[in-house]
């Protein structure tokens, strides 16, 4: 609990760090507002926020973005995704964050318990978010495998990593590049729950995939395309 308690002490200081970017800015539209907090908590400074606030997908968002109007083009391009990914990928929990997205998979729609092979229904799921991103080649993905604390931190260490490379692997399959793909495991070290009861176990075994733009998608944007 005290390290539930000060995860989400960071992300409320990351939340207020964000809240300041968005003064005067309340007649934005939420694309423009992703691009005013990209120019104002990018690179570095977006990534130590990801990391404050216990959340490694979040981080590789912020610390990815480019700011600016090349961000607002961004962003545009990533609501049209988000969009399409929101309507045929029933089993995920899609966010708009600043220039990305942030697709997560509670564990209990792909794996069961303490396992590695990918459920009938989450094959589905995977099928569909592959076809999303084969369509939007123009993006770097981030896959990120989440445990409880139920047993051992290597264990939970290595059975996030093992199912972070299982979700690779079945978008590999679905036709996306590989060379698009980084995958890390974070076992039980970014909890979003209380691990103390079932409900708060449950909420922290997941999969987080990170959409962000690649060089090539920041190259047009800057360039007005």
């Amino acid at each position: 609990m005290k390290t539930l308690r000060i995860k989400v002490a960071a992300l409320g200081i990351a939340i207020a760090t964000t809240g300041l970017l968005n003064t005067g800015c309340n007649s934005f539209t939420k694309t423009q507002k992703g691009a005013a907090i990209g120019a104002g908590a990018g690179g570095v400074v977006g990534a130590f926020i990801g990391k404050a606030a216990g959340n490694t997908a979040l981080g590789a968002v912020i610390g990815g973005a480019v700011g600016g109007t090349a961000g607002a083009l961004i962003g545009r391009k990533m609501d049209k995704q988000a969009a399409e990914i929101q309507q045929t990928v029933p089993g995920a929990t899609v966010v708009r964050q600043g220039e990305g997205i942030i697709v997560k998979f509670d564990s209990g729609i792909l794996f069961d318990v303490d396992k590695t092979g990918l459920k009938p229904a989450a094959k589905s799921n995977l099928e569909n978010l592959a076809a999303s991103l084969s369509k939007n080649p123009e993006t770097n993905i981030l896959i990120v495998g989440h445990t409880d604390d139920t047993g051992t931190d290597q264990h939970n260490m290595d059975l996030s990593i093992r199912r972070a490379e299982a979700v690779k692997s079945y978008i590999v399959a679905g036709g996306v590049s590989g060379s698009r793909m980084t995958t890390q495991g974070r076992g039980e070290s970014e909890p979003i729950g209380d691990n103390t009861t079932a409900d708060g176990r449950a909420q922290n075994r997941r999969v987080e995939i990170a959409i962000v733009a690649n060089d090539q998608m920041k190259a047009q944007a800057k360039q007005g395309q």
